[in-house]
């Protein structure tokens, strides 16, 4: 079973827990064989491959879940002994529940489905700051409002002023909505991050599908300040309609129920969704959305910066007027396009060296340490060249080979070849949408 960073995080720390359930450190052991199913779970879903590997992982993460049991009881019972591990709970008085024990401790079946759930929680933080997001600064204070400024300054949010309790971000695709929710969840150190997608919250069997969404708003209640983002929220909230099933009405009526019913507490709570397509979204839904941002195509100076931070540190001959000439040669292109359009010219000077008949010596940094400077590399160059050497690029050695410069050519070719993917009949739906409903990002 190939070991991601999350798996081998989560097999360091229940070695640990391990460790230190034997040495009697039971609130330690407690706390890391927790927060080590909690990463098992969140590898199952990004980093396992197989069904046999995710199996392997889920029978671990119960006995894992099993112990954590035992320990949770014993310290609830400070001064009887714990039970050992392997013992079987039904033969223990142990297991039996205090009067203060959670709900969710005394019902198998709702623990079951938040354990299903824990995997939504991100735990690696994504490292996506705000700065690292070219414009949309409307819908940046939006969701600072709403998450950072309570968490830095609760005391400004007493009374009548109350942070926003839902967001929708709709707009074209490849405009940023997902990478906002990145940013946040990177910048917002100190809230639970739910992300979640319909396949989270559907499920085969009548009835398990409302109770998931019940027991994503009850978990995020559990670890609040929370964030519950829901990419494609469409998929899960669209009209309701006479033709639709059972299952789909009662999970939408789930989803009004805990966003704003009768009885249900989110403060410190905040859903965040996001759609390419919300003329399609149910009206009772939109409206417990307070605030609608509208996340439009990067404008001229937007996508200036994203040219910029898409080439990164890769070496190219590109000045600032190289910048604003492609800029304004992108009008109509999301930033997903614009990274498409970047990929493919980083790929030209690979190009370059596969097809180059001919190289020449020059001097620059050491592929291997760029403080180092030498004088053999070798770089492509034409055959007429007064240093050409004919050879191809097999011929060169893997740590003398001159990366060359991404140039303003190379960004026109891709240009060239790459078109926008959001069409004019999109953007009048989403225009009018924004014009009935929604504000500008």
């Amino acid at each position: 079973m190939a070991s991601g960073p999350i798996l081998q995080k989560a097999i360091d720390m229940v070695t640990k827990a391990t460790e230190e359930d034997r040495n009697k450190n039971y609130e330690e052991a407690l706390r890391l064989y927790e927060h080590s199913v909690e990463h098992f779970l969140h590898a199952i879903k990004y980093e396992a491959q197989g069904d046999r590997a995710k199996d392997s992982i889920r029978t671990k993460c119960m006995q894992y879940l099993d112990r954590a049991e035992k320990l949770k009881t014993y310290l609830a019972k400070s001064k009887k002994k714990p039970v050992k591990a392997g013992e079987d709970s039904s033969k223990s008085e142990d297991k039996k529940s205090d009067s203060g024990d959670s709900d969710t401790d005394s019902d198998p079946e709702k623990k079951k489905l938040q354990t299903k759930l824990e995997g939504a929680i991100v735990i690696e933080k994504p490292d996506v700051k705000w700065s690292d997001v070219a414009g949309l600064d409307g819908a940046k204070e939006a969701l600072k409002e709403a998450v950072i400024l309570p968490l830095r300054f609760p005391h400004l949010f007493t009374g009548k002023r109350i942070p926003w309790k839902g967001i929708l971000l709709f707009g074209p695709p490849g405009t940023g909505k997902s990478y906002l929710a990145k940013a946040l969840a990177t910048e917002a150190n100190n809230s639970t991050f739910f992300s979640v997608s319909s396949s989270d919250l559907v499920s085969k069997w009548l009835g398990e599908s409302e109770k998931l969404v019940k027991n994503l708003f009850e978990l995020a209640r559990q670890h609040k300040p929370s964030i519950i983002f829901i990419d494609e929220v469409d998929s899960l909230c669209s009209s309701r309609s006479d033709n639709e099933s059972e299952s789909a009405r009662r999970i939408k009526t789930e989803f009004l129920v805990q966003m704003q019913g009768v009885g249900t507490d989110n403060d410190g709570i905040l859903v965040l969704g996001a759609t390419n397509i919300p003329w399609v979204l149910d009206s009772a839904i939109r409206r417990r959305f307070e605030k609608r941002i509208y996340i439009s195509l990067p404008e001229e100076p937007a996508r200036v910066v994203m040219f910029k931070l898409h080439l990164g540190n890769t070496s190219h001959t590109l000045v600032d007027e190289d910048f604003k000439k492609l800029a304004s040669m992108t009008e109509g292109y999301s930033g997903a396009d614009i990274s498409i359009i970047v990929r493919d010219a980083l790929m030209q000077p690979v190009r370059q060296v596969q097809t180059a008949t001919h190289f020449k010596k020059v001097r620059g940094p050491s592929p291997k340490d760029n403080s180092i400077i030498v004088d053999d590399l070798l770089t492509p160059c034409s055959p007429g060249d007064p240093a050409a050497i004919e050879m191809n690029w097999m011929e060169v050695p893997g740590d003398k080979l001159f990366e060359p410069p991404v140039t303003l050519k190379d960004m026109l070719k891709s240009l060239s070849t790459t078109r926008p993917t959001v069409n004019e009949e999109d953007m009048s739906r989403l225009d009018k949408f924004k014009a009935d409903f929604g504000q500008e990002g």
